[in-house]
């Protein structure tokens, strides 16, 4: 005979507050079994007996309810074998290398023995008071907690999904590092950029040019092909990336978009194109085995080589966008075209990256007011 699923469970008082238990049936790689739940209901000043068994009520509504099914339970480490399988295999290479670093240096070591259905709001904050201690440094940043933060929600949100009893991740009841002094990524001057085009050979030289003039990312401009430069209308289509010299989507949609070439540099790519050594794929950059370089091989080999020379701080290259965007500020471009020019589908993720820039017209502006201030200052006053 089939046992009884309808329950009331058992209230009673512990010390101040009320407690609750009843049992759940859970699927195991042993096979279906119930176990005993016990939950805190409220306060002794805020609520009777009767109040609490209401309420008991409402926490078993859904193992009451007729289409209620037993979830399914498994540790951290049995349920990603399954999750790597079938999910990881679907993301980038660049975002599964990411996750990979996150789950081996992070979270297996820490969660791995841990049941889903036992990673609440408790087990996740001293998941990351732990973090440093997995950590080669001593501290951990809080954009690092926030990323690995990100991976262990994806993780959750599938088992879940696909069954299995576990608590989402949820920031706003967690305590995070606090904020440190904000990073400011590198960026080139004017006058380093023109000493850096200048000693530049190609194909490195249009490739800097690229960065410069368009703001383009690095995987955009190494998985450039001729055929997304239209020189007719004079503008660019962002396509796909490069990393580690395979082919792969735009980081997003609003990446996968159209440019405007400026006419200096449309004049760069046709005088490129005349030297250039064709390859099947019609790639603009590749390397003696016809696929596109990696960019830390060219900074590594090319860029960091001119910056020793030039006595210029190394660094990647993305201090070429990051210059783009100070130029776009300082020809007086509103944050929308700057937004449009980078492609971040929220004008806030322009800001909070480089909403440190002060371009020379922004600081310019700003003079202008301290200059009325000081005129206002300066004229005489009338003595009756």
């Amino acid at each position: 005979m089939a046992r009884k699923r309808y329950q009331k469970g058992f209230v009673y008082l512990d010390g101040d507050k009320w407690k609750g238990r009843y049992r759940e049936d859970l699927i195991t790689g042993e096979g279906t079994k119930r176990i005993r739940r016990e939950v805190i209901l409220g306060c002794k000043r805020e609520m009777t007996k009767p109040l609490a068994e209401r309420r008991m009520e409402v926490v078993l509504a859904g193992i009451n309810g007729l289409d209620y099914r037993p979830g399914r339970v498994a540790t951290f480490a049995e349920f990603i074998e399954g999750w790597k399988a079938q999910m990881l295999t679907t993301q980038k290479p660049s975002s599964a290398r990411a996750v990979r670093s996150h789950l081996k240096c992070y979270i297996l070591p820490e969660l791995g023995k841990v049941r889903l259905d036992q990673l609440g709001v408790e087990n996740q904050q001293t998941f990351i008071t732990r973090m440093p201690e997995r950590a080669t440094k001593k501290t951990v940043s809080r954009k690092t907690v926030v990323n690995v933060l990100g991976t262990l929600s994806t993780i959750l949100t599938t088992a879940r999904n696909w069954g299995y009893n576990c608590e989402q991740i949820n920031l706003d009841k967690l305590r995070l590092p606090a904020r440190g002094m904000k990073y400011e990524a590198p960026s080139f001057t004017p006058n380093q950029l023109q000493r850096i085009l200048a000693i530049a050979e190609e194909p490195w030289r249009t490739m800097f040019c690229i960065l410069t003039l368009d703001g383009l990312r690095a995987g955009e401009v190494l998985g450039l092909k001729w055929g997304d430069i239209d020189f007719d209308r004079s503008v660019l289509h962002i396509r796909r990336t490069a990393w580690y010299g395979k082919i792969q989507t735009a980081k997003s949609e609003a990446s996968e978009t159209v440019l405007p070439i400026p006419s200096s540099l449309l004049t760069m790519l046709k005088n490129y194109q005349v030297n250039w050594k064709p390859n099947g794929a019609g790639f603009l950059f590749v390397t003696r085995n016809g696929r596109p370089p990696s960019s830390n091989k060219v900074v590594e080999y090319h860029l960091w080589t001119i910056l020793d020379a030039l006595g210029i701080p190394r660094c990647g290259l993305h201090a070429f966008r990051h210059a783009h965007t100070s130029l776009l500020l300082d020809s007086g471009a509103t944050p929308k075209v700057v937004q449009r020019q980078l492609r971040h589908s929220d004008a806030r993720t322009t800001l909070e990256i480089y909403g440190h820039v002060v371009g020379d017209a922004h600081r310019e502006a700003v003079e202008k007011v301290a200059s009325r201030l000081d005129a206002i200052g300066r004229q005489p006053t009338t003595v009756n």
